[in-house]
This record gives structure tokens, sequence and C-alpha cells, in this order.
């Protein structure tokens, strides 16, 4: 099993690894948190095997994750960079509303991205999302440097779970209340 500081975690590994570290968190009552599905239509399907070829995509989808924490609503997108610069094209605009309308009903929104050739992952702050995202609405730069991340929200290997992103999740709920 690739564990995400591994040489060995690639594409749909990370949300393998979110979707196990979400499920020991529901076993431990922790959190229930849902991957949430893209719908699509098929076009084209396999009349033996009944695999579906071909598809669109129905509508934009929102965020990958969606659920609620100890009572508190959560929703977050994972997301994957090779370089030091994350492009903010790998962000839609349905999808920073999308999360700024969870934030304005009480919830907490964030990204969990992986820097693959780094091996660093980091819990990015919706509010720190934001700003990257109006810098770039109002001229600026169009991605945000790997030196601009919040260092104290880097997500370390341990507490029993692949990705323990709700230590970083408990950092931001103390930030929110100072």
């Amino acid at each position: 099993m690739p564990s995400w500081n591994s040489r060995g975690l690639r594409g749909s590994a990370l949300e393998e690894l979110i979707n196990l570290t979400n499920e020991k968190y529901r076993e431990n009552k922790l959190a229930l948190i849902q991957k949430v599905p893209t719908p699509i239509t098929p076009i084209q399907m396999d009349q033996e095997t009944r695999h579906i070829t071909m598809a669109y995509f129905d509508q934009k989808s929102t965020v990958d994750y969606i659920g609620a924490v100890q009572g508190i609503p959560v929703c977050f997108d994972a997301k994957e960079c090779a370089y030091d610069t994350f492009a903010l094209q790998n962000i839609h605009a349905h999808q920073v509303a999308f999360m700024e309308e969870f934030e304005q009903q009480g919830g907490v929104a964030f990204l969990l991205i992986h820097y693959t050739k780094k091996d660093r992952l980091f819990y990015v702050r919706f509010q720190k999302v934001k700003e990257f995202w109006d810098r770039m609405e109002q001229g600026g730069r169009k991605s945000f440097r790997f030196e601009e991340l919040e260092e104290e929200y880097e997500i370390h290997k341990g507490q029993g779970v692949f990705i323990p992103y709700l230590v970083a999740l408990q950092k931001d709920l103390e930030q929110r209340e100072d």
C-alpha cells in the first residue's frame, strides 16, 4: 500500500489514501466524510462486459469531499502538483464559489495539495485559496508558489491514519476563534 510520502503515490492514489483515512475517521466516530461522485452520462457501453466505454460529464462538480467533523460541516478538494508553483487553473470558478458559499453557511472549506516532487502535503485554508484567487482576478499571478503556503498547515504522517488532515482542521478552527 503506497503512503502519501512514498514514490508510489500517483494519480488517484491520493484520493484512495484520503478515502482510507475517511473510513478510519468514520470507524472512530471522529468524522463522516464522503467522496462526491462526479455525475456522468454514458454514451457508449461494451455490451458484453456492461462497462461504460465513453461518457461525458453531466454538470460541473463542486468539490471532491463533503461531510461533517464533530458536527462541523466540511468540504474539500484534493489536488496534486508536480512543481513548486500551483496553477489556479486547477481550481474552477464554480468550486471557489461553492466553497465560499459553504463557509458563509458556517462550514469549513479547504484544499489538500500534494506536491509530488517535494513529496509534501498541505492543508490550504479556504481563506488562503480566496486570497490567491482574488489576486489572480485583480490581474496578478495565475498561480501561487510553494513558499506562499502556511508551513504550520503541512500535514505530517502519523496519527494512525494515512492523511491526518483533522490536525490541520483543528488549527484552522482555533485560528478562526482568535
